[in-house]
């Protein structure tokens, strides 16, 4: 009785597991394909823009949108000017509210 109880209650968890994942997903706005799609086009546009422009460091910048149009850029650059482009040419991009800068400059070693 008892190994037929457990089982059951295994096979119960087992099956109601991935629902109780699914609900506690943090990233809500995830959940919007629209705002998916849109949060990438702004990424991708200011990727291309800091490619265009051939920073010396852009391949170590980092940029990452959210659901309210605020770009977030990490990472290293070469100098104080190639931070202050890449913040510059982020701003001027269609669909960017605000960005927030953590950029930092590389040290010479």
């Amino acid at each position: 009785m008892k190994y037929q109880l457990a089982t059951t209650c295994f096979v119960i968890g087992t099956v109601l597991a991935p629902f109780g994942a699914y609900a506690a997903d943090s990233d809500k706005d995830r959940s919007i394909a629209a705002s998916v799609v849109k949060d990438s086009a702004i990424t991708t546009k200011i990727k291309a823009k800091l490619a265009a422009e051939h920073l010396g460091s852009a391949k170590h910048i980092k940029v990452d949108t959210d659901m309210n149009g605020v770009v977030w850029m990490t990472g290293t650059a070469n100098s104080q000017a190639e931070v202050d482009k890449a913040i510059a040419i982020a701003r001027a991009t269609e669909g960017v509210k605000s960005v927030n800068n953590r950029l930092k400059v590389q040290k010479d070693r």
